[in-house]
């Protein structure tokens, strides 16, 4: 059984030394950043040979497409997509365009994912924007309005599993408070309890999946400090948001998937990090850098997969419906034509 981990790589090509770890490590799956993704004939070689060595042809791959300021795949060889706050621009004049129009950007987006046999994307972010707050999250997020971030959020989810593509909402609870980027420090969030829950926690409810919901999506935890629920620890290795707030208030009961383990935000040994998180109930630790002795140490802590982790994989990857299809150059034409409308609109 693999274990419970997903692990990052260095460049473009496998080393021999990556082949002889990952199979020895055997990680549930891989993720991919701009470093590992030149051309589109490379990136099809690569996830190829990672699939080859875990030996599942169904392993996921996962990268962080989100559009605008964070994609991992960019121009010439993939489209720049528009960031989410150009969707939450367009649901102020018409709600209705605007949800058609992001499930156009996901189902774009997919199909890009799709052609290069990548089959999970780390979008869409459900965080609010909010006042003050660490620019990090900023345009990323469709909306300061929670009950727009839900429906925009909900339509990026369907256009990419449209696409044959698992979407990852994140960072759940929630992110957009936040006054530090989590990639250089811990954020603490003193907002109180039913105010979060009126807010921050709204988006992830509709995209949390439900009895008979078929490819349920994954969620990323936030490394954020909510100081009225557990003033210890970041929700990625806090049992307690887990439990009472992930998986009670907010119902989400799929798949959890830490942030990434060797962010500033987290200190003490990666070991210890991994074990925390498994413990506080993530069912899979993510560790991006590609420095195989953090990676080793990532992947020592994670267990075997358990069998109730593996049926909850089975409402996600296993539930995948086939990419339909798609005119590509008609979804842009109608995507750009929607956000056009939108710019005329605020002016």
């Amino acid at each position: 059984m693999p274990k419970a981990c997903i692990l990052g790589l260095n460049g473009p090509r496998l080393s021999g030394r990556e082949r002889a770890f990952f199979a020895e490590a055997d990680p549930y799956g891989f993720i991919l950043f701009e470093r590992n993704c030149q051309t589109p004939d490379q990136v099809r070689r690569l996830v190829a040979a990672l699939r080859e060595i875990s030996g599942r042809a169904d392993a996921p791959i996962l990268i962080d497409q989100e559009g605008g300021r964070v994609a991992r795949l960019k121009p010439p060889h993939w489209r720049a997509a528009p960031p989410a706050a150009a969707f939450g621009e367009l649901h102020r004049a018409d709600a209705g365009a605007a949800a058609k129009a992001v499930r156009l950007n996901g189902r774009l987006i997919g199909a890009e994912l799709f052609d290069l046999g990548i089959n999970v994307d780390c979008a869409p972010v459900l965080d609010i924007q909010a006042p003050g707050a660490d620019p990090v999250i900023g345009d990323r997020a469709f909306s300061d309005d929670p009950v727009a971030v839900a429906a925009l959020g909900r339509a990026f989810c369907d256009g990419l599993l449209a696409s044959g593509v698992l979407p990852v909402i994140k960072h759940i609870p929630g992110h957009g408070r936040a006054g530090a980027d989590s990639h250089v420090a811990l954020p603490r969030v003193a907002a109180a309890r039913d105010v979060l829950a009126a807010t921050d926690f709204v988006p992830f409810k509709p995209s949390s999946g439900g009895p008979g919901s078929e490819a349920r999506p994954w969620a990323m935890t936030g490394h954020v400090v909510f100081e009225t629920i557990d003033p210890e620890n970041p929700a990625t290795l806090s049992a307690r948001v887990i439990e009472e707030v992930i998986r009670g208030d907010i119902g989400f009961d799929g798949i959890l998937i830490t942030d990434d383990l060797s962010m500033e935000a987290l200190s003490g040994p990666l070991a210890a990090r991994a074990r925390k998180a498994m413990g506080a109930g993530c069912d899979l630790n993510l560790h991006c850098n590609g420095k195989m002795e953090e990676m080793a140490e990532v992947a020592l802590e994670s267990p075997e997969l358990s069998v109730s982790v593996m049926a909850k994989l089975a409402l996600s990857l296993g539930a995948l419906p086939a990419a339909a299809p798609l005119d590509s150059a008609k979804a842009k034409r109608d995507l750009d034509g929607a956000l056009a409308k939108a710019a005329i609109t605020d002016r």
